[in-house]
């Protein structure tokens, strides 16, 4: 008999807020995380802006962060420490009076320390050929030493470990915690992803494989999934941070509970490298196992926090996948696309757009996708694209979509409880 799971703490450090309470009013103001690219000199290069955290500073943790410690992360680790923290409050855990080999950590990333990897490397090639590497070079780079991180802070002994699955790797993550403990394995496990990849690599990178939006000259509106216009994704950074615990381990000690994970699901699209498959079949094939795990039914599904990047193929083959698995109750849902604000947080997005589907059902509110300007006629805009503005709307079961580069599928379906 599987036991049940639920959401007990929740964190998120994101483009349009460094909080969960600033990321939630924001993102029901429909608010864009769009602005000039503030790291590097964007001179030469494609696309000049991205979605950047704004003002994060680590003088702000002094609990958190050893000064001494600092130079031993790259940004995308720090990002996860933070919104790892925030969830572990929010929870009102106290893993010391806890069995430490009954939590675990798993901790997603797609690409892990590009900024580290990148300026290493570049001061090898530009100095005098000497391996002046950093003795932290690897630890840095690497993309599990966030788990190890976080489970270090914790003492946590359970299972611990990163997962790489391009965009879909947080969900990922989710889906695994969630395994973990419906098996019996756990009772609690700190799950979500991190990424920051707005560096000269990761940007010039993405602008080689005409991935991203180059509309430099209005990037606030950039992301504008669904819109006819669409020219790519804007490239995003930031953490979510999720605490999933068994559900009666959570209800003894009186937790508040966000959310209930109903089921979850993968798939691949065994088709391209970056493009996705054009009938959509991974598409189809991670929802309809997500819901069905669940024992759910497709009519009972609200919301759907699609993958929704802002590409012109992606948008499209994800909408028609939908029509296709929810057939007529496909226009009875709300659908929305988050990324059009946040941008698109790469490895983080599964952690940060689960997080926006627990929020629509705490609130009864589906957040917009906005920059909505103009009709693209192969898209039906008789489904509901929640277009600029949020609506109010009653939700007790939300499926959140993230797809990744070599065809990587994920699907996580949450209930209200």
């Amino acid at each position: 008999m599987y036991k049940r799971v639920v959401i007990t703490g929740i964190g998120a450090l994101t483009p349009i807020g460094n909080t969960v309470k600033e990321f939630s009013d924001n993102l029901f103001a429909g608010k864009s995380g769009a602005g000039p690219i503030t790291y590097f000199d964007t001179t030469k290069f494609k696309t000049k802006f991205a979605c950047e955290v704004k003002g994060f500073d680590v003088a702000n943790y002094p609990t958190l962060f050893d000064r001494k410690e600092i130079r031993k992360h790259d940004m995308y680790s720090l990002f996860a420490m933070v919104a790892s923290e925030e969830a572990v409050i929010d929870s009102g855990l106290d893993f010391k009076s806890i069995d430490p080999n009954s939590a675990g950590v798993v901790w997603a990333s797609g690409i892990g320390g590009i900024r580290t990897f990148f300026d290493e490397v570049k001061g090898y090639v530009l100095g005098d050929n000497t391996p002046r590497f950093s003795p932290f070079f690897v630890p840095k780079m690497i993309s599990d030493i966030a788990a190890g991180y976080i489970s270090i802070r914790h003492g946590l002994r359970g299972p611990n470990y990163g997962t790489v699955s391009a965009c879909a790797s947080s969900n990922n993550a989710i889906i695994d915690g969630f395994n973990l403990i419906r098996m019996g394995t756990v009772n609690i496990m700190v799950v979500g992803g991190s990424e920051s990849a707005i560096n000269e690599a990761g940007v010039g990178g993405f602008n080689a494989a005409q991935a991203l939006s180059t509309r430099n000259d209005d990037y606030l509106t950039a992301s504008r999934p669904f819109d006819k216009n669409r020219d790519g994704f804007v490239i995003g950074e930031g953490a979510g941070g999720l605490i999933l615990e068994e559900y009666e381990h959570a209800k003894a000690r009186g937790a508040k509970i966000y959310a209930e994970i109903a089921g979850g699901g993968m798939s691949g699209d065994a088709y391209h490298i970056t493009a996705p498959h054009p009938e959509g079949l991974g598409a189809i094939a991670v929802m309809e196992t997500a819901i069905k795990s669940s024992g759910l039914s497709l009519e009972d599904v609200d919301y759907i926090n699609v993958h929704g990047t802002s590409t012109p193929l992606g948008d499209l083959v994800e909408l028609n996948a939908v029509k296709k698995v929810f057939g007529e109750h496909a226009y009875k849902l709300s659908i929305s696309s988050t990324k059009s604000m946040t941008g698109h947080l790469l490895g983080a997005a599964g952690a940060i757009e689960t997080i926006s589907c627990i929020l629509a059902i705490q609130k009864g509110l589906i957040p917009p996708t906005i920059n909505f300007h103009e009709k693209d006629e192969q898209i039906d805009y008789n489904l509901n694209l929640t277009l600029n503005n949020a609506q109010e709307k009653e939700v007790k079961v939300a499926l959140n979509n993230v797809f990744g580069f070599g065809g990587h599928n994920a699907s996580v379906l949450l209930k209200k409880i």
